[in-house]
């Protein structure tokens, strides 16, 4: 992780020796920003917010999401601790996607993000007819 280094002694606390920066190029902050400012991940997140799903039930929610897709977003989010996969024991075996405390967390304030776009709709509309007709 680059991180930002904090003022230091002669003995450093570990959890006290790097900052996340989500501005420096190398943070791994910027890397997780990366992977949930995603638009099939930020979808797939408001989804698993709804509870739990499997594969086929979750890329039938994200509409217009491909497999290829749907599986490699997943991996990223599982990959950062968003995202639990759970193998179900059953014949036929499935698997279950659900969120972690953390996804849960980040899925709530991206809900909160599209609330209010969602109830912002008229005005954006507006604003994009407005700027469409200054263009030409």
């Amino acid at each position: 992780m680059s991180a930002v280094p904090t003022p230091s002694s002669d003995a450093i606390d570990p959890s006290d020796a790097l900052v996340a920066d989500v501005f420096a190029r190398n943070c791994d902050s910027r890397a997780a920003l990366e992977t949930v400012g995603g638009k099939w991940s930020i979808l797939a997140l408001l989804a698993l917010v709804e509870g739990d799903y499997r594969f086929n039930a979750l890329r039938r929610r994200v509409e217009g999401v491909s497999e290829k897709m749907l599986a490699q977003t997943l991996h990223a989010l599982e990959r950062d601790g968003l995202v639990q996969r759970e193998v179900v024991t059953v014949i036929p075996a499935r698997v279950e996607y659900s969120l972690t405390t953390l996804g849960a967390e980040i899925a709530e304030r991206l809900r909160g993000l599209t609330e209010l776009l969602e109830g912002s709709i008229d005005h954006i509309t507006a604003a994009r007819a407005a700027y469409d007709a200054r263009r030409g």
